[in-house]
């Protein structure tokens, strides 16, 4: 089964001085502003690299949700953050890693399955297995 989202940017101007609009076919994003200064500096507006970090921090959290039901484990809550990095290699910039930072709450399930489980849906996520860079994890049992 073959499923396609669709995601649109429109920027108009310089790289500095210019501006642009990202959206989404849901709407989450509509025409939301993105530039230079949100990505490489401190301004207002979104970023590729944030939105991929969402997307990986949202990919991972369902992941490893799945994993744990086909274990006969229901998670309360899976807090997941993504840290993508982004850094210039010669002429051009490269995304080098994605860092994970869960926070779980899994009643039942003991450390060393909770690390395994948690490994295999860092490793299975679709957008981990996108990004062609270091994607690590680390993960802890709360509550």
């Amino acid at each position: 089964m073959a499923i396609t989202k669709h995601g649109s940017a429109v920027w108009k101007g310089g790289i500095k001085d210019g501006s642009g609009t990202i959206s989404t076919e849901t709407g989450a994003l509509n025409a939301h502003p993105y530039g230079f200064a949100s990505r490489f500096e401190s301004g207002k507006g979104s970023n590729p690299e944030e939105l991929i970090a969402a997307a990986h921090a949202a990919c991972f959290s369902m992941a490893l949700s799945l994993m744990l039901t086909q274990e006969g484990m229901a998670p309360e809550e899976l807090d997941t953050s993504a840290a993508v990095t982004i850094e210039q290699q010669g002429e051009g910039f490269t995304i080098t890693s994605s860092r994970l930072t869960l926070k779980a709450k899994v009643p039942g399930i003991d450390e060393a399955k909770f690390k395994e489980i948690a490994g295999k849906a860092k490793e299975g996520c679709p957008v981990s297995k996108l990004l062609n860079a270091e994607v690590t994890l680390e993960a802890s049992l709360v509550g």
